[in-house]
């Protein structure tokens, strides 16, 4: 027969239990309601205000522990994707790095705008380059790919009228004139370009 003690001691463990699951819960029911075609990437900071009195440290806790359990798949620090969401499959490389970038000024550019436009081949894949006015990084998304971000000098108005919003990407992209300017100022594989096809363009 089981004591008092032991049967408190049972609920306490079984309440403390409720306790940890009901986060997990919320944010999978949330993740349900609020995820969809063009809302599927997510950052930790995401979720403050739907967790108001969690501590930094528990938040983090939390979406590790939805990670694995497949409720959020990580793709690089800090920024998570709800797998379930109904998105065009493809784009997640260019909307991670709109998103790591979107507090500063940022474009695709370099090889990755070359060889949409049939100038550069033998390039890496699964590697998108974008210039920034933010730090030079390369960011490893896991199964997705890289991001590689180059820094740059130039000013959004020096170079607007080269600049296109591509809606699909989520990001500005530079035109290939300035794209072939940007891979000189960098430096590397300009002994890749096909000068026929560049010259056409620019």
């Amino acid at each position: 027969m089981l004591s008092l003690t032991h049967i408190d001691k049972t609920y306490q463990f079984v309440l403390y239990f409720v306790h940890l699951m009901r986060p997990i819960e919320k944010l999978k029911n949330t993740l349900e309601e609020i995820a969809g075609k063009d809302h599927y990437l997510f950052a930790v900071g995401d979720f403050y205000q739907l967790f108001p009195k969690m501590s930094n440290t528990a938040l983090n806790v939390l979406i590790s522990r939805a990670a694995r359990k497949g409720i959020l798949e990580r793709v690089c620090k800090g920024l998570y994707i709800y797998p379930k969401a109904d998105y065009d499959k493809g784009f997640e490389l260019y909307h991670c790095a709109a998103r790591l970038r979107e507090n500063v000024f940022c474009y695709l550019s370099l090889e990755s705008v070359l060889s949409e436009a049939g100038v550069i081949s033998q390039i890496p894949l699964g590697t998108i380059t974008l210039m920034t006015s933010g730090r030079s990084g390369i960011i490893d998304c896991g199964r997705f790919g890289k991001i590689e971000f180059i820094h740059t000098q130039k000013s959004i108005s020096s170079i607007v009228s080269q600049l296109r919003y591509n809606e699909r990407y989520k990001l500005w992209t530079a035109d290939a004139a300035l794209a072939l300017k940007d891979l000189r100022y960098v430096g590397r594989n300009t002994d890749l370009i096909d000068w026929s096809a560049a010259n056409e363009l620019i």
